[in-house]
């Protein structure tokens, strides 16, 4: 699920308004700011991905992940963390390899986990990481997340309706010149800043309308991910956990 999320807000912001854009501009196009986006995001090695979704239009369940900010690679290695809606808590994440830390805080236990056991594993489990493999059924879903060469092919086939693009004027996100990239679909508005500089990169996406308030930025372009991993001391085997569950 929380996979989905990313490909379908990416998927929105990137592949479906680049199919067609403004001839407008002196230098590069709309649409060739686009493509050019397109394609360095989709060639990326490795990408740090925020995404904060606001939106009001439908009920934020306890297990949609509202924010995320995932540093994840081609080799399915990730580091980072995301929170649940409805007060659906939070969980830090690292992979290597095809092992798997998870540590979720006390108020998404207890959203997971049904009836009295969720406090239970919370206070068992209290600060420290859930380690296992990709083969293990609690931890696969978030470490589905974490391949950035299986999303990036989901996100280019992931195709949508036609949206015209217009060029705006250069303006500056977080230090970094970009120029803006408008257009609007179904009542909702979208800009995609995009690098003024060789190689064009898609840097920040945002989308608002009809109860939709999204954003999504991308940085560390090829950046590698960090390696470290927790310490024994401060993990707790899969296993230990799914004995837990069933002795409460």
């Amino acid at each position: 699920m929380t996979r989905k999320a990313l490909i379908c807000a990416t998927a929105v912001f990137l592949l479906s308004p680049v199919l067609v854009a403004a001839e407008d501009g002196d230098d590069l196009t709309a649409q060739q700011l686009a493509d050019q986006a397109e394609d360095n995001l989709l060639g990326a090695k490795s990408v740090r991905l925020k995404l904060t979704d606001r939106s009001t239009g439908t009920a934020v369940g306890r297990t949609q992940p509202t924010s995320m900010d995932l540093a994840l690679d081609r080799e399915g290695n990730c580091v980072g963390s995301m929170r649940m809606g409805s007060g659906g808590g939070s969980v830090e994440i690292v992979k290597q390899g095809d092992e798997v830390w998870m540590k979720p805080d006390a108020a998404f236990w207890k959203a997971q986990v049904p009836g009295g056991q969720g406090e239970a594993v919370a206070e068992l489990f209290k600060n420290r990481y859930i380690h296992g493999s990709t083969d293990d059924a609690m931890l696969k879903g978030m470490a589905d997340t974490c391949d950035l060469s299986s999303f990036q092919k989901e996100v280019e086939g992931d195709g949508s309706a036609d949206t015209t693009l217009t060029k705006g004027e250069e303006t500056n996100v977080d230090g970094t010149k970009v120029i803006p990239l408008r257009g609007t679909e179904d009542g909702k508005k979208s800009v995609l800043y995009v690098t003024s500089d060789s190689p064009h990169r898609l840097v920040k996406a945002v989308q608002r309308g009809d109860g939709t308030d999204m954003t999504l930025t991308f940085t560390d372009y090829d950046k590698p991910v960090p390696t470290a991993t927790p310490s024994a001391d401060d993990s707790v085997d899969v296993d230990k956990l799914q004995e837990e569950l069933q002795s409460i």
